[in-house]
């Protein structure tokens, strides 16, 4: 048993280290990683936006600092989302439907890391106002509901549309994920809320790693290798939420 809670540790720590790195809250990971333990769906929401609150918000500053925040990107996304992440977070989800779709999210982010990890956009659009409050309103309900900060949907979808680089993504996500997270919470308070007995230490081990990644992230130092063991951590958990009843 404490082995197995060790290796949590060491997990967690990479996970949010790796997310900081490209500005990211790291939610869905934290949830694939409980979804592998076992943790209950109750359980698991709350928590992993409470872990987004202190490894996004590393993120942000660390690149908010490097200059690469876009407020007139960011505001009309945000002032969608943040209504809907908290009609999201007072919903109740079927656990065996939560699983599914959070699965499917699990898809997404391998996805992400996979094939968005290095898309140079040097001839950037200007952003449409209607398409992003849009944009913002359905990735925040969808981050209140399953407990996500909504970054993994969100940076692709900006970089496949060209409206910012990669590290003006990376600062927008961040706060994205922060203000979404936040408001998740808020609408899973509002019906009660379960954390892990051991939620310190999660704040305490993901805080240490969202620093340490958001510091070399801001830094344009890569770590392919461990984003590769990730996504194959994040592929068995889709696996487990999708194809198995366990």
């Amino acid at each position: 048993m404490g082995e197995s809670i060790v290796i949590f540790y060491i997990a967690l720590f990479v996970i949010a280290f790796l997310y900081a790195s490209v500005g990211h809250g790291g939610a869905s990971g934290y949830l694939a990683l409980m979804a592998i333990w076992g943790v209950a769906p109750d359980v698991m929401k709350p928590s992993a936006l409470l872990l987004n609150l202190f490894v996004a918000s590393t993120s942000f500053v660390q690149f908010y600092r490097g200059g690469h925040f876009r407020m007139n990107l960011f505001w009309p996304l945000a002032i969608a989302s943040v209504p809907m992440a908290f009609v999201g977070g007072l919903m109740h989800i079927d656990a065996g439907l939560y699983k599914k779709v959070l699965g499917a999210l699990l898809v997404i982010a391998v996805a992400r890391l996979y094939f968005f990890g290095n898309i140079r956009n040097m001839e950037l659009r200007h952003p449409q106002i209607g398409l992003s409050l849009l944009i913002g309103a359905g990735i925040g309900f969808l981050s209140g509901l399953i407990g996500i900060g909504g970054g993994i949907i969100l940076s692709p979808v900006l970089l496949l549309l060209k409206w910012s680089d990669m590290k003006q993504t990376a600062a927008i996500s961040a706060l994205f994920i922060f203000v979404n997270s936040i408001s998740g919470l808020l609408g899973q308070l509002y019906k009660g809320i379960n954390f892990s007995s051991d939620m310190l230490m999660y704040v305490i081990v993901a805080f240490a790693g969202g620093l340490l990644g958001a510091y070399i992230g801001s830094l344009k130092l890569k770590a392919a290798s461990l984003r590769n063991v990730l996504a194959a951590v994040l592929v068995v958990a889709a696996y487990k939420l999708l194809f198995t009843t366990a």
